[in-house]
């Protein structure tokens, strides 16, 4: 048995993985001729930690992995802590720790793991076609590969999407821009162990640690879509829109390189109920495009890596397989999806006065309903 795994980011790398676990032989294609991740780090909750030990690639997370150990949310005027507390309780709830790593890295080092020279890079899809022998994807270069099932990981601009549901659907712009990147640690800023995101006006300005000394950071501000800003702009126009910000921010602002630092109008995909069409199945962004206010956008693509190694492993018939993926994978996604959105909304302002409920929870927050959510999302994963 042979699958073709469209697309070489970590949904797809963790399927081809996964199904080469349970024996099924696999071709990795990859649209563009090199791998630019966008963004420029991910956060790995333990669910997705957990998806990782199993498809035997734990040791890359434990290098990749920064020393997040606390959870602080600050006020934007003076910097003052909001709420601080240990995730140490989370870690011994779920049996295992969170992992914010630069996505470069993780990136790479799947495609070490699996071997760079397997995957097939420089292939766009343009169609694929599905007969009795099984399936056929057919590439802008005029190559055709054939084999029996096919998995398309191939993003939130999936090409092969329609062919699934029958119909494009629409990408929705969750109404704010992100801008992120990297940073040498600096303690003046926020701790080096530590989550802290500084809140106020609708906005977030964010660090997480990860390897190498280095601080993952993003800033969130609702705006509309389509403005003219680019990365020769990031500094002046990220000092307008927290101007009267506390010092910790505008520190962070003064170190970022404008170069490096990526900027992102934010969408996410309505939920829909198909995932699988005969002997085609999305995968990650392709079935599942989240915003990333819960961090679970990767997460979840390694938990439908998880789950399609287990059902073509239990399953005789793919046919019957693939609809069991499905069915396992439709109500935890839109899930996810939909508890992203609501998140994004408080978060960002969508209506202010929750907006300011939420900072005034913050301020009374021990730690514990924090702790419990998290906990309900990554258990709500195939290997809790």
């Amino acid at each position: 048995m042979k699958a073709l795994v469209i697309g070489a980011g970590i949904g797809g790398l963790c399927a081809a993985v996964a199904l080469k676990k349970v024996g099924i032989a696999c071709d990795v294609f990859e649209a563009v001729a090199e791998i630019k991740p966008v963004g420029a780090a991910i956060s790995i909750w333990p669910n997705g930690v957990k998806c990782m030990n199993h498809l035997g690639m734990g040791d890359i997370m434990d290098r990749c992995g920064g020393p997040m150990h606390y959870i602080a949310y600050q006020d934007y005027q003076q910097g003052r802590i909001m709420t601080r507390f240990s995730l140490k309780p989370l870690v011994n709830r779920v049996g295992e720790r969170p992992c914010p790593v630069a996505r470069a890295e993780l990136q790479g080092q799947m495609l070490d793991f699996w071997g760079r020279k397997s995957v097939q890079f420089g292939k766009r899809v343009n169609r694929i076609e599905e007969n009795a022998g099984g399936v056929s994807a057919y590439f802008s270069d005029g190559s055709v590969a054939q084999g029996d099932f096919l998995i398309a990981a191939d993003g939130t601009h999936s090409v092969i999407r329609p062919y699934v549901l029958g119909y494009t659907p629409e990408r929705r712009y969750a109404g704010y821009v992100n801008w992120n990147g990297l940073v040498p640690i600096d303690e003046t800023i926020a701790p080096a162990d530590q989550w802290t995101t500084f809140v106020g006006e609708g906005k977030r300005v964010s660090l997480m640690p990860v390897a190498d000394g280095r601080f993952y950071f993003f800033f969130d501000v609702p705006l509309p879509k389509g403005l003219a800003e680019d990365r020769q702009s990031v500094r002046q126009d990220l000092q307008r829109y927290f101007s009267g910000w506390c010092l910790p921010v505008q520190q962070l602002i003064e170190r970022i390189d404008q170069q490096t630092t990526n900027r992102i109008e934010i969408h996410d995909i309505d939920p829909f109920n198909q995932l699988v069409r005969g002997r085609v199945a999305l995968l990650g962004d392709a079935g599942h495009s989240t915003t990333p206010d819960i961090g679970q956008g990767g997460c979840a693509a390694m938990e439908d890596a998880v789950v399609l190694g287990q059902v073509l492993a239990s399953h005789d018939r793919i046919e019957s397989a693939l609809l069991n993926y499905q069915q396992q994978r439709r109500d935890r996604v839109r899930d996810l999806v939909l508890k992203a959105r609501k998140r994004c909304d408080i978060t960002h302002g969508k209506e202010m006065p929750q907006t300011q409920a939420w900072y005034e929870e913050l301020r009374q927050e021990t730690g514990e309903h924090i702790i419990d959510g998290l906990c309900d999302t990554v258990l709500g994963g195939p290997l809790a």
